[in-house]
């Protein structure tokens, strides 16, 4: 029986411009899990949380906080983008549709740059514009982010699993 080590993240080495990652998971968004970020962060807009307010709006519904969609979206992308490495920003954050409770997001991110790292040559900077589409297909966050990532030759250790003992 052989040990298969899992999914590790792409390095510095593994992006080319013009690629494109898709997320292979959707995540559908409950009205809880945006009243609990609402809640958390501590946003009073009651277009969150007054199914009454929302419903006194041109979208007759509550929306979905537009920082939880960026970062359900955010998170989405990890695998595919920064595992090896960390965000160095965000840019260019656009909210072209709304989200509602039960839509479904889906998100993608392209190579836009890449690049040596100046004052790291154990990493690289690539850039990606990442965009989240809910289940209609419909754009809901786009946006671009620099990732300083790993070389793969430089990068700690990842098999962190212990050694069973008896």
């Amino acid at each position: 029986m052989a040990v298969k080590p899992g999914w590790e993240g792409r390095y510095f080495e593994d992006f080319e411009v013009g690629d494109i990652y898709r997320c292979r998971l959707g995540r559908t968004v409950t009205e809880a899990d945006n009243i609990w970020f609402t809640l958390l962060t501590n946003n009073t807009n009651q277009i969150h949380f007054n199914n009454e307010y929302g419903k006194r709006t041109e979208f007759g519904k509550c929306l979905i906080n537009s920082a939880l969609t960026l970062a359900i979206v955010a998170g989405m992308g990890v695998a595919d983008v920064s595992e090896n490495g960390f965000a160095l920003g965000w840019d260019e954050i656009k909210l072209p549709n709304p989200l509602f409770a039960g839509d479904t997001l889906y998100s993608e991110s392209e190579v836009l740059e890449k690049r040596e790292s100046k004052s790291k040559p154990q990493w690289g900077i690539i850039k990606v514009r990442t965009r989240g589409i809910q289940q209609e297909g419909k754009v809901v966050i786009d946006y671009s982010r620099s990732v300083m990532v790993w070389k793969k030759a430089h990068a700690p250790k990842q098999q962190l699993f212990p050694e069973i003992r008896s």
